[in-house]
């Protein structure tokens, strides 16, 4: 009987840490939330110092000298501001972080979550052709767990309330 009891009680204390998890939390009160890569680049003069949250994948990453730069293929993100891959992507952009952050962590392919303040452009290339950056000065980020890939069903079950 005692052995039931205990499994009963993991059980609910598994699915009340499930409930509580929540996804990325990002004041959004001072971000224009319709502002895209691409719009961004084409008002670049008009957008400069506009706090934008954007989110995708990471083309590339680097530690340079005093801090470290991200290239992301944006994509429109859902409720809980993660990036939604299976949209149209909406450019890409350039996210500067201050000092260092281990790009091992911050890999090719990772989906990014990046709130912060809009600089200016920079010209780079994809692979021939020149391409035009918006670059954020990160504020804030966020780094989402990898998705593991399985032969299997999956099912998820949760309680809980999100605000």
């Amino acid at each position: 009987m005692k052995k039931s009891n205990a499994c009963i009680f993991v059980l609910f204390v598994s699915l009340f840490l499930n409930a509580c998890s929540s996804p990325a939390k990002f004041a959004t009160e001072n971000v224009d939330l319709n502002i895209t890569p691409e719009h961004a680049v084409a008002e670049s003069t008009n957008l400069q110092s506009t706090q934008v949250l954007w989110g995708g994948i990471i083309v590339s990453s680097a530690n340079l000298k005093q801090e470290t730069q991200f290239e992301v293929l944006a994509y429109p993100l859902d409720s809980d501001h993660r990036p939604d891959v299976d949209k149209t992507p909406l450019g890409r952009f350039i996210a500067i972080q201050q000092g260092y952050l281990e790009i091992s962590d911050f890999a090719q392919g990772r989906l990014i979550s990046i709130s912060g303040m809009l600089q200016d452009t920079r010209t780079g290339n994809i692979g021939e052709t020149q391409y035009t950056y918006p670059v954020i000065d990160i504020s804030q980020l966020h780094l989402w767990e990898k998705k593991t890939v399985s032969s299997e069903p999956q099912f998820r079950f949760g309680v809980g309330i999100r605000l």
